[in-house]
């Protein structure tokens, strides 16, 4: 279902994960941007991102029920703008060179004692914020401005305050790993997207048996029977299928246990685009779960701008965004991990990196979802789309692949 996003007041909305050590989710820092094309005020942006985008496209889709790091101006904090958000998962995060007024102070220690947590950005040690640490949950600094040789320091200082250190702008895995080293708790970035030392050992069996899973799905022309006999003979799948058919989206009055009559009900378009799905979670066991939500999101971005634009290739354009990061996931080169894949070139040439339409598509969604925005408004204009465009589809894709996350924790 598509959101409605009012034209006249589109606001471009992303999400920027924050990760533990283990790799999982541990929320959100919303991105945003306010009129398309425009530069409005810190205090306008965020005054409306707490309400048009957070609530045009929900909360629990932007962050999947996970805390939500929404940037205020000190304007708007002792405006009592964050109030606007639950304080269960919402953290309010403040500009380093916040002033600390008496008004201020009092305002953080208002909202701390009221349940919300409390984040300081860019954080310095001897700056006139620092006396706002004392109502602080977390702390964030800039790993590439702040040389890594002032990290322990500060780690100790904020150890001894019970303050998490979150470490922000993570390009790479390699500043990860130092990060981690030097005792901060969190890490901020898509690092984790981006390809490491690729192994050389053969996949594990599990994991090389959802890869020819994921290529059988997706030969061309595949018949009901054969998806059929597919599905029957992974139990998992079998078991999923089912659930996500007896759902109460569909509105079944009895219980359907009957594969075959389950592929009927669904549709073998929207049984293949599932089963891909959770075979690349499959695939993924042992990874960061992270990589396979960004894909997913992806996906959906790209089957949606490929019917958008109209391209002979729109009905592959979701597995281009959901194999976007399969030698992430894999950790093999791209031209391996989709060497068995049943793509049409121009899809397999993007997934290369060769610039054609399918890349231009995958490489204006990456762009927006990493909050871009003038490479992502320059990758909208090459494609014809109109302004409210992306937001609208971005928002789409997140609430699309939290129902689907939601059904598959289910299955």
């Amino acid at each position: 279902m598509a959101i409605g996003l009012d034209s006249r007041k589109a606001v471009s909305v992303a999400r920027q994960p924050i990760l533990d050590h283990t790799g999982h989710i541990f929320g959100y820092e919303l991105m945003y941007r306010g009129e398309s094309g425009g530069r409005p005020s810190d205090d306008l942006t965020g005054a409306r991102v707490l309400t048009d985008a957070v609530h045009a496209v929900g909360l629990d889709a932007l962050t999947c029920g996970l805390r939500a790091f929404v940037k205020l101006t000190h304007h708007l904090l002792v405006d009592g703008a964050g109030t606007l958000l639950p304080p269960e998962t919402t953290v309010l995060e403040l500009p380093g060179d916040t002033p600390a007024t008496d008004e201020v102070t009092e305002t953080c220690r208002r909202l701390h004692d009221s349940g919300y947590m409390l984040a300081l950005d860019n954080f310095q040690a001897g700056s006139p914020a620092e006396s706002l640490v004392p109502w602080m949950r977390f702390v964030k600094i800039d790993v590439e401005r702040t040389p890594p040789t002032a990290w322990r320091a500060i780690v100790t200082q904020m150890k001894s305050r019970n303050v998490k250190l979150i470490a922000e702008q993570v390009e790479n895995t390699d500043t990860a790993t130092l990060a981690l080293a030097a005792g901060f708790h969190l890490f901020q970035g898509f690092y984790f997207c981006k390809p490491t030392t690729f192994a050389t050992s053969p996949l594990p069996a599990r994991r090389l048996a959802y890869l020819n899973l994921m290529a059988a799905l997706n030969r061309p022309n595949l018949s009901l029977e054969e998806v059929d006999d597919l599905v029957k003979h992974d139990v998992s799948l079998s078991y999923r299928v089912l659930r996500s058919v007896n759902s109460a989206s569909f509105g079944q009055r009895q219980e359907i246990s009957s594969i075959r009559r389950a592929l009927m009900l669904m549709g073998v378009a929207q049984i293949r685009k599932w089963a891909s799905v959770w075979s690349l979670a499959g695939l993924s066991d042992g990874g960061t779960p992270e990589a396979v939500s960004v894909a997913l999101v992806r996906a959906r971005c790209c089957e949606l701008l490929g019917e958008k634009i109209e391209s002979p290739d729109a009905g592959a354009y979701f597995l281009l965004g959901l194999c976007s990061l399969l030698d992430v996931i894999l950790r093999r080169p791209m031209s391996d991990a989709v060497a068995e894949m049943p793509l049409p070139v121009s899809i397999r040439e993007a997934l290369m990196g060769v610039k054609n339409e399918p890349r231009a598509v995958l490489n204006t969604v990456i762009a927006y979802e990493q909050g871009a925005w003038d490479d992502a408004d320059a990758g909208a204009k090459r494609l014809r789309l109109t302004g409210t465009t992306l937001p609208t589809i971005y928002a789409d894709a997140l609430r699309w692949a939290r129902e689907l996350s939601k059904q598959t924790a289910t299955a």
